[in-house]
């Protein structure tokens, strides 16, 4: 919107000035535009830290006409890093009103006080590791990507079922006692990995993201042993450092699971099942582990997560905990660091206290001051409540990034039917709440080892969750129904790896693997049985993502989201990128202002010249576009 319409809208700087979140101490220049008919005799701003219980109010200054509208303005400097609320009052001759915020970052005027403006303030000294959103990540679950060899049967610390056929279905029913152990290996390797680093590279892959790596009992490794060592089945910290060495020679970084909510009950520190020479806490009292545990009845009762009592639940901030994950000269975040990581992902992020998430940055920062660290979240980060807390990852020294799930959410909404303007409503609220250099390094996924993989969910059909496990096990998609499924994942991909962020492509997906809930979505990587038209999609489109200007790092503008069609821009002054999805079943034309030419950079688009000589294009169903566009002039 380039010209004033309404009385106020939160994502115009014509109204807010600067866009989206500010730094601390930083000037915000604030204007209302009431009709001057209306009759103001009074202008107020309401200002409101979140953490506070009395608002501010401040006085507006009438500075001019604007058509025919007034502008009321206010200069607003926030002292501390937070998050606030405002919303404005006006008096006038006959009423007070009160304008709050409705869809869209609008004003809404009003007779009552109702949902308020949010304004993120974020410590502005503190500088992201950014260089993770200007590439492609690589998710690996380190079991099902690639092995070297079938691992032996026997010589475990723990009961490891070893799968002799890469391609079996993972075990996914419960024993006699109703318990699904996850107990069943494949084998993948660091070994393997490194053995399929060309391949990664022929992705164009700039980060490779592993979930956890370190000794565990299961296979999914969440339940940690030990964090200190690399699980046997995997490798040993001799093969991760070879493989640190051999990605750092390609332009590759590493980014690790860290699961520090809660260890694992067969571990060395709670080691229930005694299969550790350690004292744990849950055989004594005196181990040197107590302290870490919440026990309201030693041993058998203890928090746990979620309730599950092969995950105690840890107290993050017992100093000894900290000692060793964190503070210690070896720490856990230290020592991997120093071997060769250049960051972590957290799990669980809502679950660990704010004061623990900075002194973990800090501690990471302290060894590689560009140290990448990554929050598990799965809603709007900026606002985020957990345990009645709200938090504070992005006020500065706690998080450089979160999972993007509202993206993944909005694009399988908007994919399977949900208007477009919701999905770019998502996007919007995210640019205005995030800090820039946050909103620009989000990690973007479509699929994850949480949530059904994107293939499996365009293409399935509802009465697929009311059939058994066993269904959903053996269902694969095939003929028309996988064509389609290939079409929607398509699009998908292209708006993942053109919104700001680094697109990360869980393992198998490029390939067309399949697999609806855990452990299905846990499938072995399908070597040798690619869909090989998938593969080159994605080759082709991390081709075009990184040799992209604009789409590493240019801004992103909306032009258009009106049900089946979306269209955006991403531009930076040397490069204009726009990017055209048709979800819907029929052709759509759409004129392309200013254009000197429309050059296809993805994807293969009809253009022409209008009656309005404008340069037009035609959008095809079911597809999307990647065009570059050549200002009039140039």
């Amino acid at each position: 919107m380039s010209e004033i319409s309404s009385i106020y809208c939160s994502r115009n700087e014509l109204y807010k000035k600067p866009f989206g979140a500010v730094k601390a101490y930083e000037n915000v220049e604030i204007c209302i535009y009431p009709r001057r008919n209306t009759g103001v005799l009074n202008a107020e701003f309401i200002i409101k830290a979140d953490n506070d219980s009395e608002s501010k109010v401040m006085a507006m200054q009438w500075d001019g006409y604007a058509g025919y509208r007034d502008c009321y303005k206010v200069n607003f400097k926030a002292d501390d890093a937070g998050l606030y609320w405002y919303a404005f009052k006006i008096t006038t001759a006959y009423d007070v009103y009160y304008i709050g915020r409705s869809a869209g970052g609008y004003g809404d005027v009003r007779k009552e006080l109702g949902d308020m403006f949010q304004m993120t303030v974020f410590n502005g000294n503190y500088k992201v590791a950014d260089w993770f959103g200007q590439g492609i990540t690589y998710n690996i679950f380190p079991d099902r990507f690639c092995r070297t060899e079938i691992p032996a049967k026997e010589g475990w610390r723990t009961t490891r079922n070893i799968h002799e056929n890469w391609s079996d279905i993972p075990v996914y029913l419960p024993d006699e006692k109703g318990e699904i152990w996850n107990n069943d290996f494949f084998g993948g390797s660091i070994k393997g990995v490194i053995s399929k680093l060309d391949y990664l590279q022929s992705l164009n892959v700039q980060t490779i993201y592993f979930n956890p790596i370190f000794e565990a009992f299961s296979n999914h490794r969440y339940d940690t042993g030990n964090y200190k060592n690399i699980d046997p089945m995997i490798g040993d910290e001799q093969d991760f450092k070879e493989l640190c060495t051999e990605t750092k020679k390609r332009g590759m970084r590493i980014v690790l699971d860290g699961v520090f909510s809660h260890t694992g009950y067969d571990s060395e520190y709670f080691n229930a099942r005694g299969n550790y020479d350690s004292v744990g806490a849950y055989q004594s009292k005196e181990s040197p582990y107590y302290q870490w545990y919440d026990f309201s009845e030693w041993p058998n009762k203890y928090s746990s997560w979620w309730g599950i009592y092969t995950l105690p639940q840890v107290n993050e901030m017992n100093p000894a905990y900290l000692d060793y994950i964190i503070d210690g000269e070896d720490s856990v975040i230290k020592h991997w660091l120093n071997v060769g990581a250049s960051g972590w992902r957290l799990d669980v992020a809502d679950e660990l206290p704010d004061e623990f998430i900075a002194k973990l940055n800090e501690a990471a920062r302290s060894v590689k001051e560009d140290a990448l660290v990554i929050g598990e979240v799965w809603e709007d980060a900026s606002n985020k409540i957990s345990y009645g807390v709200r938090r504070k990852y992005f006020q500065g020294g706690e998080l450089d990034s979160v999972m993007n799930y509202p993206l993944r959410d909005g694009v399988l909404a908007y994919l399977s039917g949900t208007p477009a303007e919701d999905f770019m409503e998502k996007m919007e609220c995210l640019r205005e709440n995030y800090p820039t250099a946050i909103f620009h390094n989000l990690m973007n996924i479509i699929s994850t080892h949480d949530t059904p993989r994107a293939l499996t969910l365009f293409g399935s059909d509802q009465n697929d969750w009311n059939q058994s496990r066993d269904f959903r096990a053996n269902r694969l998609l095939e003929g028309d129904e996988l064509e389609r499924a290939k079409r929607k994942l398509f699009m998908a991909a292209i708006i993942q790896f053109t919104i700001p962020g680094s697109p990360t492509i869980y393992y198998g997906d490029e390939a067309g693997q399949q697999g609806y809930e855990d452990p299905f979505n846990r499938r072995t990587y399908p070597w040798g049985n690619e869909d090989n038209q998938i593969l080159e999609f994605y080759r082709q489109l991390g081709a075009v993502r990184c040799s992209s200007e604009a789409l590493n790092k240019g801004k992103l503008r909306f032009l258009e989201a009106d049900d089946d069609v979306l269209i955006y821009e991403r531009s930076t002054q040397n490069e204009q990128i726009m990017v055209f999805v048709n979800r819907g079943n029929e052709a759509v034309y759409y004129a392309v202002e200013n254009a000197e030419d429309i050059v296809p950079v993805f994807g293969e688009i009809e253009t022409y010249i209008d009656e309005n000589n404008d340069k037009s294009v035609v959008l095809e169903p079911e597809k999307a576009y990647i065009v570059k566009i050549i200002p009039e002039g140039e």
